[in-house]
Order: structure tokens, then sequence, then C-alpha cells
């Protein structure tokens, strides 16, 4: 991957960053467009998948996966 793109796409995921208790995280919904997924359906089963493969890698999906729902 090309130095430029990799920084371009550092600065876009630091732009969509958000901080709370001095803890970062990150929004599915944020990340859904940046990573380029039209469809949340299509990216919600990527989450699930992550999920998966952090739980078979024998961590605790609860420590890196928080169910947020947001209000409408």
């Amino acid at each position: 991957m090309k130095k430029e793109l990799i920084e371009q796409l550092f600065v876009s995921f630091e732009g969509i960053k958000q901080e709370q208790a001095g803890v970062e995280y990150w929004s599915a919904r944020e990340l859904q467009a940046l990573l380029g997924y039209a469809k949340w359906e299509n990216f919600e089963k990527a989450i699930r998948r992550a999920q998966e493969a952090t739980k078979n890698s024998g961590y605790t999906i609860s420590d890196h996966f928080l169910e947020v729902r947001k209000m409408v």
C-alpha cells in the first residue's frame, strides 16, 4: 500500500474517532461509510465475523465491541 494512501486513511480514521472518559472509540455507523459499505446490513455481517474471530482468539467480545443504539 502506498505511503500516501496509508496516511490518508489514518487521517480519516482519526477524524471520526470519539473519546469519552479517556477512552477512544469509533462508531460503527461512521466506520461503515469510511470502509466503503453502502448498506448497514452488509457491514453488520462484517462486524459479526470480527466478533466471532475475537471470540475464537480467546478474547471476550464485550471487551472490544460495545452494543450501542442511537435514538432516532
